[in-house]
């Protein structure tokens, strides 16, 4: 399939409008991620649940381990592998952020903790069952299901 462009004359392909449309995109600035401090590494990839600022403090002793937590005034970020959103629905409040992406923000979240090694992952499912708890939502596992 081809387009021509306006006036020119030339003929576009497919392949070329997708790129462009990209090209488009990336005008506006890629996304802001959370980054993983400086000696640490992701061999599982990053991404990041967010929770409102009031629930972090009450997380963290509920947890067997922390990893990298990163907070701002509305927000706590916590690091969690990859895909840790596979066949989950985290419980509201929370949001789910591939890649550890950022909203929109004039500021960025400063780290507020940095676990021992090189690891900065919180475990996901201790993360999901605590914040269940501390919401009072029922693990999406445990949900009757009807047929």
């Amino acid at each position: 399939m081809a387009v021509t462009g306006a006036g020119s004359g030339q003929s576009l392909n497919l392949d070329t409008l997708v790129r462009l449309g990209r090209g488009l995109r990336s005008t506006h600035g890629a996304p802001r991620r959370l980054s993983v401090p400086e000696g640490m590494t992701a061999p599982l990839g990053c991404d990041a649940v967010a929770i409102p600022a009031r629930l972090g403090p009450q997380l963290m002793p509920r947890l067997p381990r922390v990893g990298c937590v990163f907070a701002d005034r509305a927000h706590w970020w916590w690091i969690v592998p990859a895909d840790s959103d596979y066949a989950l629905r985290w419980p509201a409040p929370a949001h789910y952020s591939p890649g550890a992406t950022l909203p929109a923000s004039p500021t960025a979240p400063m780290l507020v903790h940095r676990p021992a090694g090189t690891i900065p992952y919180t475990p996901p499912i201790p993360l999901y069952l605590a914040l269940c708890r501390i919401t009072g939502t029922t693990p999406a596992w445990s949900r009757t299901v009807s047929a």
